[in-house]
């Protein structure tokens, strides 16, 4: 790759949270497509994850401050310096305005991905991966572009290419009891990158104890304080029960399961775009415009917000999922037309295109 790399600021910690380190690695493999390098200028924990941005073909370059803090804007500045990008997409809730507009004055392309609108962008572009807030909750500059909505969703290679699998609901379990088919569904609790109540555990039980639940299948990260709770877990309900930590691991349940718990975040948005019905528990306020979306487009049903979500709600809503097929059909359809799943790729795109009527600018101006 000899075209000018990129740069991705972007943390990933406990405090931080990992869901906006898990979009820009999608970013990234959308960037690398294009022929572009990729640093990642990211503090994490653990280190680990490193190894996660490497194994993808990205580089790594390790900052000592938090991210919109003075001491890491000198700091970027300096890679910026070294490196020389075309541009530099920031993720992090913690750039405020004066953090943007001294990257936007030293002459660089800034894109800002933010989903929660809480400040005003001086960058040249502002991306909201997910499906709200909507653009009148955003402060921008009268020449930005804005990049949101569903066909900007982020969504993962390997999730994508099982919209072809998901075409069509998968067989009920196989399963015989008293020498007859069981008719017994397998459901997904995949709460997203992050679950900041520790919900993962209470759902999946109630799971296993709801009658028409076969098999559970759970998705987390690595990085999941319970992690250890729930390989105890599966080991008490061998057979019925499933722990995928890995990208492989994960797009291998997506073609069984029937339904999925979510949480609202951008993994509802990835299991939406394959077809897949859902249930939304909303674990994160920032969440709540893209429940709110999937709901009035008919992709999932939002059961509210988690502290307010009986299990007795639960119970109710995995039953009359399960025992509605036209439901289940409908929230397939909705999600696959709603997100096509090819978001990553218009966003570069539309980059590229900024980048290239930069480009003649400069060439003009040099000429005159």
């Amino acid at each position: 790759m000899n075209r000018d790399p990129i740069f991705l600021r972007v943390d990933a910690t406990p405090r931080t949270g990992y869901e906006r380190l898990a979009r820009c690695m999608i970013l990234a493999a959308a960037l690398q497509r294009r022929r572009r390098p990729v640093y990642f200028l990211s503090q994490l924990q653990p280190n680990g994850l490193a190894l996660s941005i490497k194994r993808g073909g990205n580089n790594w370059l390790a900052m000592n401050h938090d991210a919109g803090s003075p001491a890491d804007l000198r700091e970027t500045l300096q890679q910026i310096r070294q490196h020389q990008p075309a541009a530099i997409y920031v993720d992090d809730q913690d750039a405020v305005h004066d953090y943007l507009a001294e990257l936007v004055g030293g002459g660089l392309t800034v894109l800002s991905i933010d989903h929660l609108a809480t400040s005003r962008f001086p960058s040249q572009v502002i991306v909201n991966p997910l499906l709200g807030p909507s653009k009148e909750s955003y402060e921008f500059e009268t020449d930005a572009q804005l990049l949101m909505g569903r066909r900007y969703a982020m969504v993962r290679p390997e999730i994508r290419r099982h919209r072809p699998t998901r075409s069509q609901e998968p067989a009920p379990l196989a399963a015989m009891v008293e020498g007859k088919p069981s008719g017994q569904f397998r459901a997904l609790v995949a709460l997203g990158e992050d679950d900041p109540h520790r919900q993962t555990i209470d759902l999946t039980k109630l799971l296993l104890a709801a009658p028409r639940v076969g098999k559970v299948d759970i998705v987390v990260r690595r990085e999941h304080p319970q992690l250890e709770d729930l390989k105890s877990l599966l080991e008490g309900h061998t057979g019925r029960l499933e722990l995928a930590l890995e990208p492989a691991e994960i797009a291998a349940r997506l073609v069984r399961c029937h339904f999925a718990i979510t949480g609202g975040s951008g993994w509802s948005n990835e299991l939406a775009c394959i077809g897949m019905p859902q249930l939304v528990i909303v674990q994160n306020e920032a969440h709540w415009p893209n429940a709110q979306r999937l709901e009035e487009e008919g992709c999932a049903s939002c059961l509210g917000w988690h502290e307010n979500v009986s299990p007795g709600t639960v119970r109710l809503a995995i039953q009359n999922l399960l025992t509605d097929p036209l439901e289940r059909q409908a929230m397939a359809r909705c999600g696959r037309k709603l997100i096509d799943g090819r978001g990553p790729d218009r966003l570069v795109n539309a980059m590229e295109i900024l980048l290239a009527g930069q480009a003649r600018k400069k060439t003009v101006r040099v000429a005159a």
